[in-house]
């Protein structure tokens, strides 16, 4: 029997590794780096809310991509982001708590996988989600 750590790690690399060889990895891996800490100082639905309005306007974003995975590892393998989105907004105060824990959980393993599976450094920034971006 595999702890819930095995569990997100094997789930999240897999995830991570896949990623390696796209061209906008290093905006996924910057992301994933700097969430869990907008996670602890914003909130829960309001980070989620946030990674979810940058790059609106691209097919494929970098930053969807993370918030599917996401969803897939705390909720279950059949959830989407807006699963994911629509319960960081409408569960109870229980429910929310459990789920940011979960979600904290997950991050910490997409932060250290975006460190060596990704290259990304405390240095890369994720994007302001402009057109450049």
């Amino acid at each position: 029997m595999k702890t819930l750590e095995q569990e997100f790690a094997a789930k999240i690399y897999d995830q991570v590794f896949a990623v390696k060889d796209l061209p906008d990895h290093k905006k996924y891996g910057s992301m994933a780096y700097t969430l869990p800490i907008l996670v602890r100082t914003a909130g829960l639905a309001q980070a989620l809310a946030f990674v979810a309005s940058r790059g609106k306007d691209k097919e494929n974003n970098p930053y969807d991509r993370l918030l599917e995975h996401l969803a897939k590892v705390v909720i279950g393998e059949t959830s989407d982001k807006k699963a994911l989105l629509n319960k960081s907004r409408n569960d109870k105060l229980h429910d929310y708590m459990y789920l940011t824990r979960r979600t904290l959980l997950a991050l910490k393993w997409y932060k250290r996988f975006a460190e060596s599976v990704l290259g990304v450094t405390a240095t890369d920034q994720p994007d302001d989600g402009g057109e450049n971006g």
